[in-house]
């Protein structure tokens, strides 16, 4: 970057506007790409936000924190539109009271599954203690993974990585391996996808239909809460 362009750049990056304003036009930019391929599962907007908005601030040198001084308008907003899934779930709750015990089951085998299997490919490949416990909350949505992980000794920054990229994964393939297993039924196939998603694979399922991203949201929440309560306990009684 010529002397010229970095001090035109370094000016606009002072202003919290450059941040949020770039935010939306790669995340629009990674909506038309994905609406340009059929609204494949492949093309997730937020993948191509993010990897737009990291080759940025790389190729431009600028610090995390500065760029989220802006785009932090934006991370305000995920209170509200996390609030504004009840809407989908009010109009499903008939549905939920009739799978309640199966759900039960499932959201227990879920987070469970999901902790144990990431612990254990870590330790098989040799990964430390911390690293473990900072995987084993992975598929639980950010602010209550980091808590569980500086709770049981992890580190709460590599648990930030880990969520993003299982929910970006898990948006990205969930839909196609949930369609390999055969696993047609909306209900099940929102409430995997919360389970082993959180939000980013809830954002995908928006797109899936109502009783889906219902049975989503349901499944993120209680999966957070679950997570929460029953892996500090096996940590604590197993490690």
């Amino acid at each position: 970057m010529n002397a010229g362009v970095r001090d035109i750049w370094v000016y606009l990056a002072a202003s919290p506007l450059t941040g949020l304003t770039l935010t939306l036009i790669a995340y629009q930019a990674g909506l038309w790409l994905h609406r340009r391929t059929g609204g494949s599962a492949l093309v997730n907007p937020v993948l191509i936000a993010v990897a737009l908005l990291a080759v940025l601030l790389f190729a431009t040198d600028t610090a995390y924190d500065t760029f989220f001084a802006g785009a932090q308008f934006v991370h305000v907003l995920l209170g509200p539109a996390t609030v504004a899934l009840a809407v989908p779930l009010y109009r499903q709750f008939a549905r939920v009271r009739q799978s309640a015990a199966a759900l039960t089951v499932a959201l227990i085998a879920g987070s469970l599954t999901a902790a144990v299997t990431a612990v254990g490919i870590g330790w098989a490949l040799g990964a430390s203690r911390e690293t473990l416990m900072s995987l084993a909350p992975k598929s639980v949505t950010t602010p209550i993974a980091m808590g569980i992980a500086e709770q049981i000794g992890g580190l709460p920054s590599l648990t930030a990585v880990l969520v993003i990229l299982t929910g970006i994964i898990g948006a990205v393939l969930g839909t196609a391996v949930l369609a390999v297993v055969r696993v047609r039924d909306d209900r099940a196939r929102g409430f995997a996808i919360g389970v082993a998603a959180h939000g980013i694979g809830t954002a995908r399922a928006i797109q899936l239909g109502e009783t889906t991203v219902a049975f989503s949201g349901l499944a993120m929440g209680l999966n957070g809460l679950a997570t929460a309560i029953l892996l500090p306990l096996l940590v604590r009684f197993l490690l």
